[in-house]
């Protein structure tokens, strides 16, 4: 069709959006700070081990400062979806390392509240001057939001204002949109604005607003790896398949560690295994963290790792946690 491109490339923007909007729906500003308060050891191990690979590799790869800030972040941060969708599954809502794992992931996302403004203010190839603003603004405008999201803040859910349920999801995903519209013309990540906005809706509004929105999040988020995926050659994947597996055989390693000192307390190896199989497979985020560099010189070379990198993770936790849960 003639408006194919047009389309995948805003439904991609989209999906981004939704991906993190939906991401700050989930949690308060709050509850984030519990789960950091509760597992500094965990979040500090997890953050060691997973981020300095993808860190040190960048600069192996000759990047520089800025593509080993992007690998390392892209090596970091599980997928939180893949992880919900193993959980449903396979029904292990109540396992004690379900909670453990799930500990960890909301850890990785408080990261992802800092780190993806200040990567995106760096990636922006401005000037020494102009680079420290941007990054000054967007440490301050992350800072509020966390601030007044801990401080308990919240917008309510009044029907005689907001209406119906379909009001709610058109209003939130209205003031994402007009959030990431603004936010982009002042060279701020759009997707990051969606996060924020996300980030202050707690409670009622919240609830329904995830409910109504999730749809809309599968399909754009799905658009989004479609995209993602036509806008990566093949061709460029070989040349980065050799570093894409020894990067996987470390996250892979790397992740199983952390799950090890998550569930330490806990009996049982398969108990292990099921906590790294979720902890495992990179995803939607390491997506986002490589669509951020798009302009970079090492861009091309990146979304190809990425894409293989999230592959090889992917079918790796796939396997493992079936094989978890025959076993027992």
């Amino acid at each position: 069709l003639s408006f194919s491109d047009e389309f995948l490339n805003l439904g991609a923007q989209w999906g981004a959006i939704l991906l993190l909007l939906m991401l700050g729906l989930e949690y308060s500003a709050e509850e984030l700070f519990d789960s950091v308060k509760q597992r500094k050891s965990l979040g500090l191990v997890d953050l060691v081990l997973n981020f300095l690979p993808g860190f040190l590799f960048g600069f192996i790869l000759g990047w520089g400062i800025l593509g080993a800030l992007a690998l390392g972040g892209i090596t970091y941060v599980s997928s939180s979806g893949i992880a919900s969708q193993f959980i449903k599954d396979l029904r292990l809502e109540s396992n004690e390392s379900t909670k453990r794992a799930v500990s960890v992931l909301v850890i990785e996302d408080l990261f992802l509240a800092p780190y993806l403004p200040i990567l995106s203010a760096l990636l922006a190839s401005l000037g020494v001057i102009t680079g420290l603003i941007s990054v000054s603004i967007a440490l301050i405008i992350t800072g509020i939001a966390l601030l007044i999201g801990a401080k308990g803040f919240h917008i309510p859910h009044a029907p005689l204002i907001m209406g119906d349920t379909a009001t709610v999801l058109l209003t939130v995903f209205g003031s994402a949109l007009l959030a990431s519209g603004v936010a982009t013309y002042f060279g701020f990540s759009g997707a990051v604005a969606a996060f924020l906005v996300g980030l202050l809706l707690t409670g009622d509004v919240a609830i329904v607003a995830r409910v109504r929105l999730a749809p809309l999040r599968d399909l754009f988020s799905a658009i989004f790896f479609l995209f993602f995926g036509l806008s990566t050659n093949p061709s460029d994947i070989p040349g980065v398949l050799l570093p894409a597996i020894i990067l996987s055989v470390v996250g892979v390693g790397t992740k199983f560690l952390t799950a090890w000192w998550a569930v330490r307390d806990l009996q049982g190896e398969q108990t292990t295994l099921k906590a790294a199989a979720l902890l495992i497979p990179r995803g939607e985020f390491s997506m986002v963290i490589a669509g951020l560099s798009a302009s970079t010189f090492f861009a091309v070379e990146l979304q190809a790792l990425t894409l293989a990198y999230v592959i090889i993770t992917t079918l790796t936790s796939s396997f493992l946690i079936r094989f978890s849960i025959k076993s027992n």
